[in-house]
């Protein structure tokens, strides 16, 4: 029996998903070039929240938290906002965009390993490839930074612990999922740890807005309506249009976006070992995403 067809409208957000979210990783270098990391990440934050709310709520959605699951949806913030974002922005200040986003999106990888933990999911043949596959890709990209004079791969690490935390946020919800729609449980999120971000942001750092380029400020606002607000709600419905192999394995693109967007409006000259990881990586994330090929 064959597949039904997937739709068209599904095909164009899926498309429009992956260059938002592959350009926003050069993107976020040019802002943080002028605006302080946890304010720009917290206000973004914070303002695509109100948006993401706006929109559950004009689709009908309840905003209500169930009794008793505030602190399961804490700890969901605490680790898909606040672990994943803060790690990510200071990664992604000390690496090239590129290899920043190789790195953020080994988050399957060390979704399938915490599920074998902490979901007792089976660590099968095509996960432990996977991991294995993932990991030399990580290899390489720290060796690519030690052999940098007088460096460390601090920002390799860095992102490497923003992808576990974003790990730790999914495997969290998979083991006892909120009774609660996507776009308000993503709401809820946005807000709980944009707030904190967004107060110890302007506590400890400063910034004059009126003396922000016209760049830096295109990019805060792209993070915010694009960035955040909209390619949340694309993949919050892309979930409901195609199967979720499909959206799953459509995350492959982002890094691929987000190397070569580098090269184009960064100018930033990917080494030899940035493309071996890309192709490492993205043969780990197939391998772990792919459903297993079912036999008549």
């Amino acid at each position: 029996m064959s597949s039904a067809p997937i739709p068209r409208a599904g095909l164009v957000l899926l498309g429009l998903l992956s260059l938002g979210w592959g350009f926003n990783w050069p993107i976020m270098k040019v802002v943080i070039s002028e605006i302080p990391r946890l304010m720009f990440r917290g206000d973004c934050m914070v303002l695509a929240s109100i948006g993401l709310f706006g929109i559950a709520w004009f689709s009908g959605q309840s905003l209500k938290v169930p009794a008793g699951r505030w602190r399961q949806l804490i700890a969901l913030a605490s680790c898909n906002i606040v672990g994943w974002n803060i790690f990510a922005i200071y990664g992604v200040s000390m690496l090239p965009s590129g290899r920043a986003a190789i790195l953020g999106y080994t988050m399957p990888l060390w979704s399938a390993l915490l599920s074998v933990w902490f979901l007792n999911e089976p660590l099968t043949r095509r996960r432990l490839i996977g991991l294995v596959l993932g990991m030399s890709g990580m290899a390489l990209l720290i060796g690519a930074e030690f052999e940098k004079l007088g460096s460390a791969p601090i920002g390799v690490l860095l992102m490497i612990i923003a992808a576990i935390f974003w790990a730790a946020g999914l495997v969290i919800y998979k083991a006892d999922p909120l009774p609660m729609s996507i776009s308000a449980l993503t709401a809820w999120q946005a807000l709980l740890g944009g707030i904190p971000m967004a107060l110890a942001g302007h506590a400890l750092e400063s910034v004059e807005w009126g003396r922000i380029s016209f760049w830096p400020m295109f990019g805060f606002w792209y993070n915010v309506f694009i960035g955040l607000l909209f390619c949340y709600w694309a993949w919050n419905k892309l979930v409901h249009m195609v199967p979720a192999a499909v959206s799953s394995l459509g995350s492959l693109i982002i890094p691929v976006v987000g190397v070569f967007s580098g090269m184009i409006f960064l100018k930033e000259v990917p080494r030899w070992q940035d493309f071996a990881a890309l192709v490492l990586v993205l043969a780990a994330i197939a391998s772990v995403l792919l459903p297993p090929r079912r036999t008549a």
